[in-house]
């Protein structure tokens, strides 16, 4: 589902779901390089937020592309995840460090979930899930944050643990559920997560290839099967789902098997709130062209529907000579009229 437009640009989507995708959105400062972007998150005023694994590790931007300013003085061991709610607090999951921490929009930290430096118990000897022996409390190796409608902060909880949290809008730990497995209610890296409107929780659960959905106080609902290990899962203002899929090629997990030679590799998909498949592109064929994708991490979408899709290239591809270095590890999709 994609045409080639120019250079840098291509319209994928369908029907009236057609974007087009821009690789080359951000201007950077003379003489700096994006790097690999782990996370991007848009606040009230559309401006994009890109968490990043490289010293510089919060960039701001507008809408435009053009650079604000960094963040300089928030220490990270491994950014991994971002989230900004209605108020413009960001979240932040630093999974290295077993923690997620609140922020202003210019980065004054306001709360730390989570021990600093200390992983809970679960028996994990690093981010192989099939090391983890039990389930436990937060967090080891945490991945991702959202919000629900009341505030109420999820945290999927991710490497070396197979939970999700509840927690207060104050911080406190309300509930957690979840353990290693492939049935219901149990994960194999819950690693992106999201709550519509109606508290509904979808958890991308990567490794077993599935969203499961929960009701707001973790009781099983049903799980969706057609994503090819999902990483992130962001929900519009019509509620469609938009799911940012790693696939089976890039950054392959121990112990993953694709399940067929055909597997798809990194894709995006677009789902109706029951489900329904509504546009899909990517696939990893032409991973480093507008409109395709080596490793999908995360997709947010702005106040005027546009979104973003940021790649961990470097770490699946780059560093690994399957990609090169022109490879793209963020791209802007804009909402073309239907």
């Amino acid at each position: 589902m994609s045409t080639p437009a120019t250079q840098n640009q291509t319209i994928v989507g369908h029907g009236q779901l057609r974007f087009a995708a821009d690789s080359t959105w951000c201007q950077l400062p003379a003489g700096e390089e994006l790097g690999e972007v782990i996370g991007v998150a848009t606040d009230s005023l559309d401006r994009v937020f890109l968490f990043t694994r490289t010293p510089n590790r919060l960039r701001v931007f507008d809408r435009e592309g053009k650079y604000l300013h960094t963040w300089h003085d928030v220490p990270f061991v491994r950014p991994h995840g971002i989230h900004i709610g209605p108020d413009d607090t960001v979240y932040l999951t630093d999974d290295s460090d077993h923690t997620v921490r609140r922020l202003t929009p210019e980065g004054k930290l306001l709360m730390t979930l989570g021990l600093s430096g200390r992983p809970s118990d679960t028996g994990s000897t690093g981010f192989d899930y099939r090391t983890i022996r039990r389930a436990a409390g937060p967090f080891n190796l945490p991945t991702n944050v959202a919000l629900s409608p009341d505030g109420e902060i999820y945290v999927s909880d991710g490497y070396g643990n197979a939970r999700v949290h509840r927690y207060s809008p104050d911080g406190r730990l309300l509930q957690t559920w979840g353990e290693p497995g492939a049935g219901p209610g149990q994960f194999h890296v819950p690693h992106g997560i999201a709550v519509d409107r109606q508290g509904i929780v979808y958890v991308a659960d990567r490794e077993n290839s599935r969203l499961q959905r929960f009701t707001s106080d973790g009781k099983f609902i049903d799980q969706w099967t057609d994503v090819a290990r999902p990483c992130e899962v962001f929900i519009d203002r019509e509620g469609r789902v938009f799911v940012a899929e790693l696939g089976y090629y890039a950054g392959m997990f121990p112990g993953n098997v694709p399940p067929s030679p055909d597997a798809p590799g990194g894709r995006l998909s677009i789902f109706s709130p029951a489900g329904e498949l509504l546009a899909r592109w990517g696939g990893g064929a032409n991973p480093c062209a507008a409109g395709d994708f080596w490793s999908p991490h995360d997709v947010w979408i702005d106040s005027r529907g546009d979104f973003y899709v940021c790649e961990v290239n470097h770490t699946t591809g780059i560093r690994t000579g399957l990609v090169g270095t022109d490879s793209h590890t963020l791209q802007k999709f804009t909402a073309l009229p239907a």
